[in-house]
């Protein structure tokens, strides 16, 4: 396996949290101390503004040596998402509860996945699967 993904989404976010870039930016910056992680660049936080009036949000993301951790919040909507993926374990209950102590939603969702569960850690491992499925077309 590659490594764990939560997805999690979160309901009745108080509308002021969500809209602010400034809190959005110093979690993202925090996150990946507590999680045990290797933050490799600052975190970038944007504003999006929809065709649809309440069709607007805050986003950012921070790349982490593990893979990232994105934000999605809409603010007039109560809602936000969290993303964590990364190539190793982390505690993702620490990373739901950090979560909440920003957000403060009143619930949420989480998905936990696993991802490339035939993922190769070795490259003497990749080579002989890249070998073995060549052999396999030359054979056709």
């Amino acid at each position: 396996m590659f490594g764990p993904h939560l997805v999690l989404e979160a309901y009745g976010c108080p509308k002021e949290l969500l809209a602010d870039m400034t809190l959005m930016a110093s979690a993202l910056d925090k996150y990946p101390s507590k999680l045990d992680m290797t933050k490799i660049m600052p975190p970038y936080v944007f504003t999006y503004h929809g065709a649809v009036e309440d069709d607007w949000g805050v986003s950012g993301v921070v790349l982490i040596a593990e893979s990232h951790i994105s934000l999605h919040s809409f603010p007039d909507k109560g809602f936000c998402t969290l993303d964590i993926f990364s190539c190793r374990e982390f505690d993702v209950e620490a990373a739901i509860a950090y979560f909440s102590e920003i957000y403060k939603p009143q619930s949420v969702d989480k998905q936990l996945l696993m991802r490339g569960r035939e993922f190769p850690r070795s490259l003497p491992k990749a080579a002989a699967i890249v070998e073995s499925e060549r052999e396999k077309l030359a054979a056709v």
